[in-house]
């Protein structure tokens, strides 16, 4: 099989095994599960080919529909980004498909839920070879799709429904702009193919500020940014393990891929855009998760905040041909760090959220971790396996995240000593909640009867954990990533910075003093209690915060409230009185008034044809003398 007929086999796949599902298999959990598991294996298999095979970057293509100069194809661009990105949807995708096997196995609605996972990653493969931003556009779309659909899972709950439908509408608002700045694009570019527009802008043509700009709001939207962010925490009402695959590791890193995918669009002015929302909403989201004692939006927030650092990278690291090497189609030095800590946050993320999962349902569905406690030795696994997603993420040195923040800390530091300190201080908070949700879980004696009857998973739910605790561990280390992607890793993750000399220093320092402030604080303040320990101790900086994270959500509501539905109601009284009243039930009259005049000619009466064949020739008559003109 040649590498772009894998390439589109791999991305048709999971479309077909949708297709299966929906058709026949709605009633068959078992069968829709298996069926699945196995399109999620295809794909991660065929995404390790591709990347380990020694194919070079190649386009492929089917057009669909022609309307001038604009083109509707499938596309496929497969290049050293698409690689890496393929790989990590891939294999978190099966550990995530893997686990959901014992995790949903008494659900009714299997059948629904495999089928929702499948076409979820059909879409996410194809943002990741996609050719153009009108072919990445509409596979966003179906991302939001099927967030919503899976979010919604437990559609009985109405907390639920409320999540898929906040997830739905702060999403349009982003996507509104990114389909705004895809037609500019066009207008200003006369195409959105990537590789065409990376050539026109490296052969100098200038690119309008609004641009990317308008671009950047479908990351906003799709990764969490301020102040589109409220739609996150929400959507932990889905299944744990739709939490890990889309509100983790992969759905909402999409933004961060998107923007590595138009770095040669980028200009100093959206740069400092980016920079500060990134930053704002890294510290901000690590606030929030301070003050959550359920653990599913903890580790939501701790997305909020990383994604934050992500995005804070992205606008730190230049313009493109920044960095080794030059040229339009190289990432550039913050592109490379952004994407280095998208692929280790998505294993210790995944490994987190599926870690959590395992805590909920060892405790039967129990997410307040004020009510867990003594999980240690009730779950051993999974303790040891979380606990390792919990030192990668704080940064322990030797671990996957030490080496991807130290290398967005070290670009904020030659760069931006402001973005610096900010970002310095929510690696402490991180190191903060962290420590705190981890210890009211797994550590004491157990604070409910559901905590003290918890117990470990079947292999199918422990397996995934142990793949990605491993990969948190060495995911960092570069005999790992040739390892993983072979050649192709030298073009993305070897860009990224890594300090020297006396920046070395500076920034191992600050990493390593970072994390134990975070930590000692603590392990200091909360001890194994049913009550929080900064709302008995601090009840002012508590509310403070709680405060701080309302405010958004009273915003969305107002919006929703006060703008979205009155415009509802303004659009369906305009809908029902011009477009239903006059325009269709207006012209439906007077196409029926001549309907009418027309039927009363036809009475079936050979006296009344003969008087109008009469009346025909006078007509013709007149009109060839010249009598009558028409």
């Amino acid at each position: 099989m040649t590498p772009d007929v894998l390439a589109l086999s791999v991305l048709l796949l999971p479309l077909v095994s949708a297709a299966v599902t929906a058709l026949f298999l709605r009633r068959a959990g078992s069968a829709a599960a298996g069926l699945s598991v196995l399109t999620a294996a295809g794909i991660a298999a065929g995404g390790l080919v591709l990347a380990l095979g020694g194919a070079r970057d190649f386009p492929a293509s089917i057009e669909l529909l022609r309307l001038g100069k604009f083109a509707v194809a499938i596309g496929v661009k497969f290049d050293d980004l698409a690689a890496l990105m393929l790989v990590i949807v891939g294999v978190v995708g099966l550990c995530v498909h893997v686990f959901s096997l014992g995790y949903m196995h008494d659900d009714d609605a299997r059948g629904r839920y495999f089928g929702g996972l499948s076409i979820f990653m059909f879409s996410m493969v194809g943002i990741v070879l996609a050719d153009s931003l009108f072919m990445m556009f509409i596979f966003w779309e179906l991302v939001g799709f099927s967030s919503w659909l899976l979010i919604n899972h437990y559609l009985q709950r109405s907390s639920a429904a409320d999540a898929a439908k906040k997830a739905f509408i702060v999403n349009r608002v982003g996507d509104f702009g990114f389909m705004l700045g895809l037609v500019w694009c066009f207008s200003h570019f006369g195409t959105t193919n990537l590789t065409e527009l990376a050539q026109l802008t490296g052969g100098g043509a200038v690119v309008a500020t609004g641009i990317p700009l308008l671009l950047f709001c479908g990351a906003v939207g799709k990764s969490a940014q301020l102040p589109l962010h409220v739609w996150l925490p929400d959507a932990m009402e889905g299944p744990t393990p739709v939490s890990a695959l889309i509100h983790a590791a992969t759905m909402v890193a999409a933004g961060i891929y998107m923007l590595c995918r138009i770095h040669f669009l980028m200009v100093p002015d959206a740069l400092t855009v980016i920079l500060w929302v990134g930053t704002g909403t890294a510290l901000y989201a690590a606030l929030c998760a301070i003050t959550q004692s359920d653990i599913k939006k903890v580790l939501a927030y701790s997305t909020l905040s990383q994604l934050g650092y992500m995005v804070a990278a992205f606008g730190l690291g230049g313009l493109a041909g920044a960095g080794s090497g030059t040229g339009p189609a190289l990432l550039t030095a913050g592109g490379a760090a952004a994407m280095f800590h998208l692929m280790t946050h998505a294993f210790f993320k995944a490994l987190l959220f599926l870690g959590s999962g395992s805590v909920i349902h060892g405790c039967h569905h129990e997410q307040d971790i004020f009510k867990m406690g003594g999980l240690r030795t009730r779950l051993p696994l999974t303790f040891w396996t979380f606990t390792v997603g919990v030192v990668a993420i704080i940064g322990l040195p030797g671990l996957a995240g030490f080496f991807s923040k130290d290398a967005i800390l070290y670009l904020a530091y030659a760069n931006n000593r402001a973005v610096f300190a900010v970002l310095a201080l929510t690696a402490i908070l991180t190191s903060f909640y962290m420590v705190r949700m981890w210890k009211l879980t797994f550590l004491g004696e157990p604070r409910s009867e559901a905590a003290g009857h918890a117990h470990e998973g079947g292999l199918s739910m422990t397996l995934p954990l142990l793949v990605l605790g491993l990969l948190s561990i060495i995911g960092g280390y570069g005999w790992f990533h040739s390892a993983l992607l072979g050649g192709r890793f030298a073009a993305v993750l070897d860009r990224v910075p890594h300090p020297h000399g006396a920046d070395h220093i500076v920034i191992l320092a600050t990493s390593v003093a970072v994390l134990l402030i975070g930590a000692l604080s603590a392990w200091m303040l909360y001890r194994p209690a049913p009550v929080d320990a900064l709302a008995e101790k601090s009840p002012g900086a508590f509310r403070l915060l709680a405060t701080l994270k309302e405010s958004f959500d009273r915003a969305y509501g107002y919006y929703v409230t006060k703008v979205q539905d009155r415009l509802a109601l303004l659009f369906n009284f305009l809908e029902q009185v011009f477009l239903a009243g006059l325009i269709i039930r207006g012209l439906a009259g007077v196409v029926g008034l001549v309907s009418l005049g027309v039927r009363a000619l036809h009475v079936g009466n050979a006296n009344a044809y003969a008087y109008w064949f009469l009346l025909g020739l006078v007509a013709l008559w007149a009109a060839a003398a010249g009598y009558l003109t028409f």
